[in-house]
């Protein structure tokens, strides 16, 4: 399932929920990070950007509603609310503070999904990229269909992996990740040291001079960012 490297915050104080949210929504094509409270979840934010939050209300020492409150002061990423509380009234809270989404606990994860799925049809497509491509010089990569091309057209052949990795830096071209965060991000085994190997390969198929890159760069002691034209 193709859900175009959209990026997901779990914020949720239980341990084994962001767990099995984070597998649940990576098996369904999400790019996915989690948080255990409001001050990490503040964290991810500073640093990446995201798609969308899921946040559960009942948290220690900041509750999701607190914590909606200020992220609504400068931000408009969606918000689904997670919580035991069913009533009425929390949901009526929930949306005046600004959440897009109400979900009570125990959920069934695939109504989750369809509620994500929801919301991202109503979001705007964000300015440059509409038509979901990035021009790497005498490449092309396709954001949606996931497919790297040459000047031609003719397919130039990625793997899932280098697919992923194009994916969440394309989407947030000219922003840092960390190689811990890629690996995090892309799950499946993934690793520091992988996402080098990784990142090495890739710049051979769209860099002209792999070991001086122009668009997959690495910024020292940082990370890597993609620069596309």
């Amino acid at each position: 399932m193709n859900n175009s490297g959209k990026h997901i915050l779990v914020v949720d104080d239980d341990a084994r929920l962001r767990s099995l949210l984070q597998r649940f929504l990576r098996e369904n094509g999400f790019y996915v990070s989690a948080a255990k409270d409001a001050d990490s979840a503040r964290h991810f934010l500073k640093q990446y950007e995201f798609d969308l939050l899921i946040v559960d209300v009942m948290m220690p020492n900041e509750t999701g509603f607190e914590f909606l409150v200020t992220l609504r002061l400068d931000s408009t990423v969606p918000v689904i609310m997670l919580t035991a509380m069913g009533e009425i009234e929390d949901r009526i809270t929930g949306l005046e503070h600004g959440a897009d989404d109400y979900l009570a606990k125990p959920f069934e994860p695939k109504e989750l999904v369809l509620r994500i799925k929801n919301i991202f049809k109503r979001v705007p497509v964000k300015e440059g990229v509409a038509d979901g491509k990035l021009k790497l010089g005498l490449c092309l990569y396709d954001l949606v269909t996931k497919e790297l091309s040459d000047k031609q057209g003719g397919i130039i052949h990625i793997t899932p992996v280098e697919q992923s990795l194009l994916s969440v830096l394309g989407k947030k071209a000219g922003q840092v990740f960390t190689r811990e965060k890629l690996a995090e991000i892309l799950g499946a085994g993934q690793s520091p040291r992988s996402i080098d190997v990784q990142i090495t390969r890739l710049r051979k198929k769209i860099e002209q001079d792999s070991k001086n890159p122009r668009y997959l760069q690495t910024v020292r002691g940082k990370g890597y960012m993609l620069l596309p034209e």
